[in-house]
């Protein structure tokens, strides 16, 4: 393992579950906790430093995405974290800030997801979407746009694709795994 994309903020650092893939180039800062079989690819940058995140089991943070968080404040006593869920896919170069994810989500390459907002379970966004701050994605819909609008119901097929996609990337991640010993 690299030494250093693993670092400590606060005396506070990330914790990882079994069976983790954190890539050699990837950055992780502070209050981080990832569950397990996830994997994080190259070139993530995490900084749970004012705040917490948290990534569930079976979740896949691709190339390039940034996490980060809302500290504490008088107006925000509890701040944002950022909460991802279980089978989530977070596609390359996305950015979530101090922002709420439930289950089996498909988060587009590039889009953006701001503070506050929360992603109910079983929801595509589509690559390039921006979900402004507080806002809520409903379950069961694909949602597309600048700012996101929801466009329609899943189909039968993408639902059952946002479960796959985990499974797809736990694989992947697990052949990374038995290159590196």
């Amino acid at each position: 393992m690299h030494k250093n994309k693993f670092r400590s903020y606060h005396n506070i650092s990330p914790i990882l579950g079994n069976a983790v893939y954190v890539d050699e180039t990837a950055v992780l800062v502070g209050d981080i906790s990832l569950g397990n079989d996830t994997s994080v690819w190259p070139l993530v940058a995490a900084r749970g430093d004012v705040n917490k995140i948290t990534i569930g089991a079976r979740t896949n943070i691709q190339d390039g995405t940034v996490l980060h968080v809302t500290r504490k404040s008088t107006a925000n006593p509890n701040g944002n974290p950022l909460v991802i869920g279980d089978d989530v896919t977070v596609g390359h170069k996305c950015m979530l800030h101090g922002c709420s994810l439930g289950d089996r989500i498909l988060v587009g390459m590039g889009a953006i997801i701001m503070d506050g907002a929360t992603i109910e379970s079983d929801v595509f966004i589509g690559a390039g979407s921006l979900v402004p701050p507080n806002k809520t994605l409903k379950s069961g819909y694909l949602y597309v746009g600048n700012p996101v609008k929801q466009a329609r119901v899943l189909k039968e097929s993408e639902a059952a694709f946002l479960k796959q996609s985990a499974i797809n990337y736990v694989e992947l991640k697990n052949e990374y795994l038995a290159d590196s010993y």
